[in-house]
């Protein structure tokens, strides 16, 4: 065998050993570790509601009326297709104007102060589809939501309690509230309060 051939053949036998490593037994191997350690995530971190998928509890989805609780304002309209942030920085206007604007929606929504509004419920995250907000949010929408499905600001809370990161999912930052995982447990709340009436 020629040169070439030598050449020809070893390349080819570290192209084989490259495939079945990398493209075979280290794909299974981190599928199979998923999901032995953490099969919630390795599955897409799944929620459901009523016995079905409902969405990610790892993305925030849009919310409209006043039954559920708002997640922040998104800069790509919780499309995971184009995730991304404005780009606006802290002295261009139109980001100062987009939050004026926000702040002053989320005060309407929710009768109250202006001055009261957290900073979360007026600035976009970096992805546009953080489904984490501040306790401060959360407990703003508190008595609307209440109001809007006939339960009690207690039972309410209680919801959000369960929806709220503490300990080491808060240990780089302060406790937050998964809106999408608190709307899908009031949508369970609120098909069983149906489910007794009937």
């Amino acid at each position: 065998m020629n040169a070439y051939g030598r050449q020809l053949f070893t390349a080819l036998r570290f192209l084989l050993c490259a495939t079945l490593l990398l493209g075979l037994a280290y794909p299974v191997l981190v599928f199979g570790l998923g999901q032995l350690v953490a099969p919630a995530q390795a599955n897409g971190s799944i929620i459901t509601t009523g016995g079905q998928a409902a969405g990610s509890s790892l993305l925030a989805q849009p919310v409209t009326g006043t039954a559920y609780f708002f997640p922040r304002p998104s800069a790509v309209g919780w499309d995971p297709a184009t995730s991304s942030a404005t780009n606006l920085g802290p002295n261009q206007v139109a980001l100062v104007e987009a939050m004026d604007k926000s702040r002053t929606e989320v005060a309407d929504r929710e009768n109250v102060d202006p001055s009261t509004v957290p900073i979360d419920a007026v600035t976009t995250s970096g992805s546009g589809l953080d489904p984490d907000i501040s306790t401060a949010y959360a407990a703003l929408q508190v008595p609307r939501v209440a109001a809007a499905n006939g339960l009690s600001d207690e039972a309410v809370r209680a919801l959000i309690v369960k929806s709220t990161s503490a300990g080491v999912n808060a240990f780089l930052g302060q406790p937050s509230v998964n809106t999408t995982t608190l709307n899908a447990a009031l949508a369970d709340v609120k098909k069983s309060a149906t489910g007794l009436r009937e």
